[in-house]
């Protein structure tokens, strides 16, 4: 193969087929369809995922089981030392502080605080889920813990 001709035949903004334009097109007579059959008729249209008289791919695959997936609970994990990098001492932290912070994005159903890392603030922290590690972390810093109900968060949005 020579350098030039790697992109023979490749074009940015290609012709749409013409069909049915007479036998010097190439695409006459029939229009690419054949003689006679399933695919000659007008209105035909191949149904999803149909294979060719193979086995669909949709029937080969075995459906079994269940995903819980789409039903359960999305919580946003956040580390100490994440609230020590972000947070000035004595601040606040809140579920709308922590999404003006962009830790807590989209949506979600719980924050939780993990205790990786390091706390050197003291930090009031309002969240619904603490591990306990993150619970004595800010409490050894000086800092609060307040557990807020997913019931009274959806009350004040």
């Amino acid at each position: 193969m020579i350098i030039n001709d790697v992109h023979d035949g490749i074009h940015k903004h290609k012709k749409r087929k013409r069909v049915g334009r007479g036998p010097g097109s190439g695409h006459g007579k029939t229009s690419g369809r054949g003689h006679k059959g399933e695919g000659s008729r007008s209105g035909h249209s191949r149904r999803l995922g149909f294979a060719g008289g193979q086995m669909p791919l949709f029937r080969l695959v075995a459906k079994r089981g269940f995903n819980n997936n789409a039903f359960a609970k999305k919580v946003i994990a956040v580390n100490v030392s994440t609230l020590n990098e972000q947070f000035e001492d004595g601040a606040e932290v809140t579920p709308e502080s922590l999404k003006k912070f962009g830790l807590a994005k989209g949506s979600y159903d719980f924050i939780k605080i993990l205790g990786d890392g390091e706390l050197s603030r003291k930090l009031t922290v309002h969240a619904h889920r603490f591990s306990k590690s993150a619970k004595e972390k800010i409490e050894a810093a000086g800092g609060k813990t307040i557990e807020i109900s997913k019931a009274s968060q959806s009350a004040s949005e």
